[in-house]
């Protein structure tokens, strides 16, 4: 496989194989991220796309799931990107699910019915980075996009009937917005109310602007305890039909895994005993945490 640079995927899928379609990142501005950073973002041609698809089908041809990398692989074009679904689903007899990774200009690019065309040749699963229900917090982390398009972005690929897998980021809105962003990002993730949400905890990456912010006094990270009244907060304010929601990711302090609303209850249990013992031992430790 002929991977260009680091490669990163959405934990649900380590055990999936990870296809690099594009390269980098369609958006690459925001302002926490380093991932892409040292890429300039391009499509790769159908051959060598089929190149790595022929080397994975010698050594894993009865593979599962496969997931489409880098940053925003939906940005392809649609006259390209099926041919590449096709080729996957083609290849892989036993496959049961592809999945990719979209932001909201992706998406709204797409007509409904062409998201349809690629969950029915197996793109079963779109991931899609939130981070904040708070618009100022978007706006300062430069996302680029409004709450309102990204709300359209996320009805839209559940009417197409893929699955809806979103992240948000704890501590994205610093100190000064810490409560403010936790609340409007579980209201938020009310109204688009997705199959699966993720929480992940801000880690500075050296070099951002993010990073520069800090050292300039203009941001100020929350700490582990603050993260997890975000947590709670979030939970509190998360109203959903039926969603499994998990801060199980490496950069979390406390891993949590339930289904809301369901498990609500459970959830803030857990988080409100470590809050109220603030014992380092409850938390993971910061040499264990990573994007």
């Amino acid at each position: 496989m002929k991977y260009e640079g680091a490669i990163y995927r959405p934990p649900s899928e380590a055990h999936s194989l990870i296809l690099q379609v594009a390269v980098g990142c369609s958006h690459n501005k925001c302002t926490f991220c380093g991932s892409f950073k040292d890429k300039k973002f391009r499509v790769k041609s159908f051959e060598e796309i089929k190149e790595d698809v022929d080397e994975a089908k010698a050594y894993a041809r009865y593979i599962t799931k496969v997931f489409l990398a880098d940053g925003d692989a939906l940005i392809i074009p649609q006259k390209r990107l099926v041919p590449i679904v096709q080729l996957v689903k083609d290849s892989f007899p036993k496959l049961e699910r592809i999945g990719i990774y979209g932001n909201v200009k992706s998406v709204l690019k797409k007509s409904v019915d062409e998201l349809k065309s690629l969950r029915d040749i197996g793109l079963g699963i779109l991931y899609l980075g939130v981070e904040s229900g708070d618009q100022v917090t978007l706006d300062r982390v430069c996302k680029g996009t409004t709450l309102e398009k990204m709300e359209e972005a996320c009805h839209k690929v559940k009417e197409a009937g893929i699955v809806l897998s979103v992240t948000v980021l704890l501590g994205l809105g610093g100190v000064e917005r810490s409560r403010i962003h936790a609340e409007e990002t579980g209201k938020f993730l009310s109204r688009i109310d997705p199959e699966y949400a993720g929480a992940l905890s801000i880690i500075v990456v050296p070099g951002t602007p993010l990073a520069r912010d800090i050292e300039a006094g203009i941001f100020h990270v929350p700490d582990p305890y603050m993260l997890l009244e975000e947590l709670a907060i979030m939970i509190e304010h998360t109203n959903v039909t039926h969603c499994f929601f998990a801060s199980n990711h490496a950069s979390n302090y406390l891993p949590i895994k339930v289904w809301l609303p369901e498990q609500k209850e459970k959830a803030l249990k857990a988080i409100r005993h470590v809050l109220a013992e603030r014992d380092p031992a409850l938390l993971r430790p910061e040499f264990l945490r990573a994007l």
